[in-house]
């Protein structure tokens, strides 16, 4: 179904990197999965009044939640396509994040009411009605729930959607719920044991790890999460793709919702470089980055001491002796000032989070390291965190 709209209302419907072409597959899915949720909540509603069964009709009504739940992804899109304005210069992209969370509330909320009734449920055993009608509507209910599920989940991987991959886990925990109101009634019929209550405590706990799960994902964009591996391979691979360029570091990206990312970074270039022709390389990197990634980019220009033999040398061998104390720690923008007395060797030192050991103690332990293996010379470590 997805496949043939898309055909019918969205032009160029296989550029996903493309903000339009990402809103229309947003608001098309949230708007297919209203429809939907609205005809499954008339079918339980109808079939629970003609049966008698409250389990489908309070189904119904979480359907009916489900269909909020859709709306509320479609006018995350609607407004996270909103262009950028003096209160919100990076736009207004995170909108599509707060609906993901926004989802992810309703699903948890809907697990702690699934977890109340079912509770009442064992302490006070209703009879579960096993109507044909009712199987029916269930089973039609589970099919359409597991296909809205591989939809959601589906266009959310390409469209890299968070929202709608909250939505994707929705579907499947309805599906689930679902499964077990039938499991339940068949149980019921054949044994005459009513596990209504006790399936609906499983379902709810599953429920609430989706709706956790799903917060999960889509909170920590907000919160600021490093950025992908692969992305800063990206990166990384098209600025040092330039022979200009002999190395980079300080990589910082921040993400104001999809196609919406700023990155910075230090690129360094030989110090014996014609500053205008590095100008003009770092801005046609500026310009590549943007063009096959879709980020603002900011490259600072560090000048490198390359034509210096005691310097490199002796660079490589502190960088050796650092990586052998502390696996894991880089360092960059050495140099070397010499006096009549002492030499100080003067670098910035990265060290990852989650580090066995404090910042303090690598700053004395490369302090140490030094002065222990060259007389007369000197650390002066500035320790930094890395942000990817």
């Amino acid at each position: 179904m997805i496949t043939v709209l898309s055909r019918l209302f969205i032009k160029d419907r296989g550029k996903f990197e493309d903000q339009g072409v990402r809103r229309s597959y947003g608001m098309l899915c949230s708007i297919v999965g209203i429809s939907l949720n609205i005809l499954l909540f008339f079918g339980k509603y109808m079939a629970g009044i003609i049966s008698g069964s409250i389990a489908i009709t309070a189904d119904a009504f979480n359907n009916l939640s489900d269909a909020g739940s859709s709306l509320i992804t479609l006018v995350g899109f609607k407004f996270s396509g909103m262009k950028a304005d003096a209160g919100h210069p990076f736009g207004h992209g995170r909108i599509e994040y707060l609906s993901g969370f926004g989802v992810s509330m309703v699903i948890i909320f809907m697990g702690f009411e699934l977890l109340k009734t079912s509770v009442e449920k064992i302490r006070t055993p209703e009879p579960v009605e096993t109507g044909a009608v009712s199987v029916a509507i269930l089973v039609v209910s589970i099919c359409v729930k597991m296909y809205m599920c591989y939809y959601n989940r589906s266009v959310g991987k390409k469209i890299d959607s968070e929202a709608m991959k909250a939505t994707a886990m929705d579907s499947l925990s309805d599906s689930v719920a679902t499964t077990a109101v039938l499991i339940s009634m068949i149980v019921a019929y054949v044994t005459s044991v009513n596990i209504d209550g006790w399936c609906g405590c499983l379902v709810a706990g599953f429920v609430l790890f989706a709706g956790y799960s799903a917060a999960k994902d889509t909170l920590n964009p907000l919160l600021g999460e490093p950025p992908s591996r692969e992305f800063v391979e990206e990166i990384k691979g098209t600025v040092m793709a330039h022979p200009e360029i002999i190395g980079i570091h300080d990589l910082v990206v921040h993400d104001y919702g999809p196609g919406r990312r700023m990155i910075s970074l230090h690129g360094e270039v030989p110090g014996n470089s014609d500053i205008f022709e590095i100008h003009d390389v770092i801005d046609r990197i500026e310009k590549e980055l943007n063009h096959k990634l879709g980020c603002e980019a900011v490259i600072h220009m560090d000048p490198i001491e390359v034509d210096n033999a005691k310097v490199t040398e002796m660079k490589r061998a502190v960088a050796d002796k650092i990586a052998e104390k502390f696996p894991g720690v880089s360092i960059h923008d050495f140099r070397m000032v010499q006096g009549p007395t002492h030499t100080n060797l003067i670098f910035d030192a990265v060290v990852p989070y989650g580090f066995e050991t404090s910042n303090e103690n690598v700053k004395m332990g490369i302090e140490s390291l030094v002065e222990e293996k060259w007389e007369n010379y000197f650390a002066v470590v500035q320790v930094e965190q890395s942000y990817v």
